[in-house]
């Protein structure tokens, strides 16, 4: 795993060490010696993680990882705090920040570079859904992204995995307050609880009677629908080979069961916070992808996205030699209905027509807005004369009732010339499917409208 890892801090000798250290590992290194220059740094998107040192001279650690936190474009760095403080008030300060854990000096070899690696793992994962999810904001989609970075982590839904009864009373006593806490004491009920109860974090012990607790933390990370939570491992002190094994598995962060109650809250707070995140970053991908493929006034795929589906699907077609039909669709008329009855009117019919188009075809058809009162239906699997009838009923549904404009307060006639073909040999493409239905879509206009005409191919 490669990545560029920023290490900050004011002692020279200390930014050698971490960075040997670090090349060891076939890791990239940047240093700064100073919390402006690692902002700077950051600010251009030039690391992927940063070693950030709590004492230094003018803004310290904890300064520094606040400014990182609150700012949308740095916000997804992970932070690992190095420091001599040890108290457990020092490490919920530095969690409070933003810091997503703590190495203390003296660094050990091995936490180093499992948590490096960890969290480098954690950040690859969300920086496609960012560049796209930045991508959106520049073409105009809503940004959430500073929404979500301001997001507080609390009133999330935790599952705790733990037999052991004073470990889950202390637990609940820290956690409750701030979030719905369930419990299950049986690890192997606890993956089925985990994939239908819909939460937000999970919190694993790794010491079981019976039962494996890295076995389950494999088990979440394979299964689709718990893959993305954040998993919390709790453990006793002298446990670091099961716990860095867990880490590899996917674990995210861990706890000690003797950990102080705030570092308890400010840990699951930063877990969930991180999940939110990510959550907001795939719907906003999500819906400027659905942007990018979807007119947005009928709800119909778009021209771009019928252009690049309709050759895979004549492709396959020809590669399976099974039938394929494409009809072009046109409103009859149309300009006269925007010209008579307004575009409001005419937005009313193009929404309208999609819909009825939707319930004349099957799923597995293809319904594009080719553009303006064009449209495009692509029938996999469907030879002309099947195709034929279908066209035929479409017609006969736009025809048969008037369209309801102006929020039902008046319905007007409207009706629907088509043209069909379809492929007809091995070396058919999607062009000349597109040309040959035009062509009969043009017949159907000359001959009188409110027709269908096959090609005749």
């Amino acid at each position: 795993m490669s990545a560029r890892v920023l290490v900050v801090d004011d002692n020279a000798a200390n930014l050698k060490l971490l960075e040997v250290r670090l090349s060891a590992e076939y890791f990239e290194v940047i240093t700064a010696s100073s919390g402006i220059e690692a902002l700077e740094i950051c600010e251009r998107s030039q690391c992927d993680i940063v070693l950030l040192d709590v004492m230094m001279p003018g803004m310290d650690g904890f300064e520094v990882a606040r400014r990182l936190k609150s700012n949308p474009s740095t916000h997804h760095i992970p932070i690992i705090m190095v420091t001599a403080l040890d108290q457990p008030a020092d490490r919920v300060r530095g969690l409070e920040a933003g810091a997503d854990d703590f190495l203390t000096k003296p660094v050990n070899d091995i936490a180093l570079i499992a948590r490096v690696r960890a969290l480098v793992r954690l950040k690859m994962v969300t920086d496609e859904l960012r560049m796209r999810a930045v991508t959106s904001s520049e073409i105009g989609v809503t940004d959430h992204m500073f929404e979500a970075a301001q997001d507080s982590g609390v009133n999330a839904k935790v599952l705790l995995v733990e037999e052991r009864n004073s470990s889950i009373d202390r637990i609940q006593a820290a956690l409750a307050p701030h979030y719905a806490i369930e419990v299950e004491k049986n690890p192997q009920a606890a993956l089925l609880r985990a994939a239908e109860g819909d939460f937000d974090l999970l919190l694993i012990s790794l010491e079981f009677q019976n039962f494996d607790g890295l076995r389950l933390v494999g088990q979440v990370r394979s299964l689709e629908r718990t893959r993305h939570v954040p998993v919390l491992l709790l453990t006793d002190p002298g446990e670091e080979a099961r716990l860095l094994r867990g880490l590899d598995l996917g674990a995210n962060d861990y706890i000690l069961r003797t950990a102080d109650k705030n570092e308890m809250i400010a840990r699951a707070r930063s877990q969930v916070r991180r999940k939110r995140y990510t959550e907001r970053l795939r719907d906003t991908v999500q819906y400027s992808m659905e942007l990018a493929l979807t007119d947005p006034l009928t709800g119909l795929y778009n021209r771009r996205y019928m252009e690049t589906h309709v050759g895979t699907l004549v492709e396959r077609s020809a590669a399976r030699g099974k039938a394929l039909s494409l009809l072009i669709l046109d409103i009859d008329y149309f300009k006269s209905i925007n010209d008579n009855f307004g575009h409001d009117t005419g937005d009313d019919v193009l929404r309208e027509f999609a819909e009825r188009l939707k319930a004349s075809i099957r799923g597995i058809d293809l319904a594009c807005r080719f553009g303006g009162e064009e449209f495009v239906v692509v029938m996999p699997d469907t030879d002309i004369g099947v195709a034929t009838l279908v066209a035929e009923r479409i017609r006969r549904r736009i025809a048969g009732e008037p369209f309801p404009v102006e929020k039902g307060a008046r319905g007007i006639e409207v009706t629907i010339s088509i043209g069909i073909t379809d492929r007809v040999g091995p070396q058919d493409n999607a062009s000349q499917m597109l040309k040959r239905a035009d062509e009969a879509l043009y017949r159907a206009k000359r001959d009188g409208r409110n027709r269908v005409v096959a090609d005749a191919a």
